[in-house]
């Protein structure tokens, strides 16, 4: 095994999975923050809102640094922001001082996944497919993990999962900088602006604005949904959540390899919209127990639509996966980013079950608008050597969806 993960492989996974973990960890923990610290639904969503727009933003330069800089050095100085952020979360005296180092944690999540995955396939001998399942096993356990261990500390006190994540990030920067290299192959220096280049293709652009349209109710689900479930405790919320992300990682890694050599891509993420759609419109019906089993049941969809979105992001562009991956981030986490603090603000002002109608509205505005643009990401498919299994009906070809691009956007 190490012949094929030398060490470096293994602690370069290892920083992953406490860094995934770190996301859902504060799921559980929403509605003891307000409660502590007497905020509003609105100021609480703020704690993802400031997260995820930093970000958004941190990707159009991270991936300019770590091919200026080295991967390496950028994934260390990730690292390291994340444990300096993580534990002034922990310290926290207030609901806006949290908000803001949660950017900053944002920021050094931002350096370090984009850089990652880089130093997992370079340094990994047993070939890229056994390195991008090594990678996959580390989101898939983190962010499913993440909720549970935030509950099971956060019955403790809330500010204990904080101090949690900083520790195991402590260790994960003292394994990184002793045990990883620079890979010997390094991509050529990257722009800022050429991400904006690769946004008027069309394929891309189309892809990209779908995926943001989803990505807004991804987060209605994973940053709102906590504040409905009303009565819970956090070790509770922790147990829903962590379902939740296995049937994430269940329908990411496995089903929508043996779907899609049957449907096609874009003809699965129409059926997989159809059945986002249903979901949000029962969560918008139901309530107490029932609610519940509709956001657990909902991983299953969000885990297909993740690797669909990202695995076209990869296949429309004629663009490096580099470039394409950080404008498909840029544009889709913008969409992430409005979804927390507005969905607790319609909550607040129209009722905590109007932002799931919001978001069943919105899908299926990306499913008309994906019917329309269906030609113009087939051709994209076929310009860039992808028509194998484009039009489905083939059984499983052995293609299997390059879901290590797709970890890292999806957090």
């Amino acid at each position: 095994m190490t012949k094929r993960f030398p060490l470096a492989v293994w602690a370069t996974a290892f920083a992953a999975l406490i860094a995934f973990m770190g996301i859902g960890i504060v799921d559980p923990l929403l509605p003891l923050i307000g409660k502590a610290m007497g905020a509003s639904p609105v100021q609480v969503e703020w704690l993802f809102t400031s997260y995820i727009a930093v970000m958004a933003i941190a990707m159009l330069l991270s991936g300019v640094l770590s091919t200026r800089f080295g991967g390496r050095r950028v994934m260390l100085i990730g690292l390291s922001l994340v444990v300096v952020f993580a534990s002034l979360s922990g310290l926290a005296p207030s609901i806006g001082f949290l908000a803001t180092v949660r950017a900053g944690w944002g920021l050094g999540n931002a350096f370090f996944t984009s850089t990652a995955l880089s130093i997992i396939v370079g340094a990994s001998t047993g070939g890229m497919g056994a390195a991008i399942t090594l990678y996959e096993a580390a989101l898939g356990l983190g962010i499913a993990s993440g909720p549970l261990i935030g509950g099971a500390l956060g019955s403790i006190t809330w500010r204990l999962p904080f101090f949690g994540t900083a520790v195991l990030m402590a260790i994960a920067v003292i394994f990184t900088f002793a045990l990883v290299k620079e890979p010997k192959t390094k991509e050529p220096p990257r722009r800022a602006r050429d991400v904006f280049v690769a946004m008027k293709h069309p394929a891309v652009l189309s892809n990209a604005l779908i995926g943001l349209v989803y990505s807004f109710s991804f987060f209605t689900i994973l940053a709102y949904s906590p504040l409905t479930l009303k009565g819970l405790s956090s070790m509770s919320l922790g147990w829903t959540y962590f379902a939740w992300g296995i049937l994430v990682g269940i329908s990411s890694v496995f089903v929508v390899n043996w779907l899609r050599p049957l449907f096609g891509p874009i003809r699965l993420l129409e059926f997989n919209m159809v059945g986002l759609i249903a979901i949000f419109v029962a969560a918008g019906l139901v309530h107490g127990s029932g609610l519940l089993l509709v956001i657990v049941l909902s991983g299953f969809f969000c885990g297909i639509a993740n690797a669909l979105f990202t695995t076209l992001a990869m296949e429309v562009s004629p663009f490096s996966r580099s470039i394409s991956s950080g404008t498909y981030n840029f544009v889709r986490w913008s969409g992430a980013a409005l979804a927390p603090v507005l969905s607790g603000w319609i909550g607040s002002s129209f009722g905590m079950s109007a932002p799931f109608w919001i978001a069943a509205v919105l899908l299926f505005m990306g499913l008309i608008a994906l019917i329309f643009t269906s030609p113009i990401l087939k051709a994209g498919l076929e310009a860039n050597g992808q028509s194998e299994g484009l039009h489905g009906g083939h059984g499983h070809t052995g293609h299997t969806v390059p879901s290590a691009e797709q970890s890292a956007e999806q957090v």
